[in-house]
């Protein structure tokens, strides 16, 4: 991959993910992790090479049949990108009312799923009143409320503090058990290495394994 005429930012990878499975991406800035996750939600095509998704060549589908693979997929994006004249309700039932779903179909799910990432009390909040690691909750809640199989997060604790950081790292553990494939790009080395889960290491427009450093922690 890479953008314009520049060099390339991503280079000779491959990869796959089993479904249910749960990986980190680390390596320095600039390494090229937010770039394989755009790759992986068809945010980006690759300048060359392929790309299989869900059974599918993702790489040469045509623009008019990726939403429907789109919705299948969960994003927190390192700018959480919430619309600050939602609320935080209607900010997590967005996907939902995008995909035409009526309010009375999905209230009580919405609802539901605010109060298990802790923002029960406040889903009839703006997102300007709320804290780091509320917004990063909401951001997940929003992310997930249409069950996607996949669930990408870039630098999901890169703003809180070490205490939320392992609340929200716990909130993806639950996901996964549920069966979500989880991929996680981060720099919290500390969180990778008590997390004792398998890293994807980006460096150098390359990616090698890195195996568990340490046993699972919830």
């Amino acid at each position: 991959m890479r953008y314009g005429r520049g060099p390339d930012v991503l280079r000779d990878l491959g990869f796959s993910l089993a479904p249910g499975s749960f990986h980190f991406i680390t390596g320095p800035s600039g390494a090229g992790k937010s770039s394989l996750l755009r790759l992986i939600y068809l945010a980006a095509r690759p300048s060359k090479g392929l790309i299989h998704l869900f059974g599918h060549d993702v790489a040469h589908m045509p623009v008019r049949e990726r939403p429907h693979l789109r919705r299948r997929i969960g994003v927190v994006f390192q700018d959480l990108l919430l619309l600050e004249h939602l609320t935080a309700f209607d900010n997590a039932a967005l996907p939902l009312r995008l995909a035409g779903h009526q309010p009375p179909d999905y209230r009580n799910d919405v609802a539901e799923l605010l109060a298990w990432v802790g923002l029960g009390q406040r889903m009839h909040a703006m997102p300007a009143t709320l804290a780091g690691g509320e917004k990063q909750r909401l951001a997940i809640a929003r992310a997930v409320v249409g069950r996607p199989e996949i669930l990408l997060a870039d630098e999901p604790t890169a703003n809180v503090d070490h205490e939320m950081a392992l609340r929200i790292y716990r909130l993806f553990v639950e996901l996964n058990r549920l069966g979500t494939t989880v991929l996680i790009a981060t720099h919290d080395q500390d969180m990778v290495a008590r997390s004792g889960r398998p890293a994807l290491h980006l460096e150098n427009g390359r990616l090698s394994l890195r195996p568990p450093q340490g046993p699972a922690q919830a």
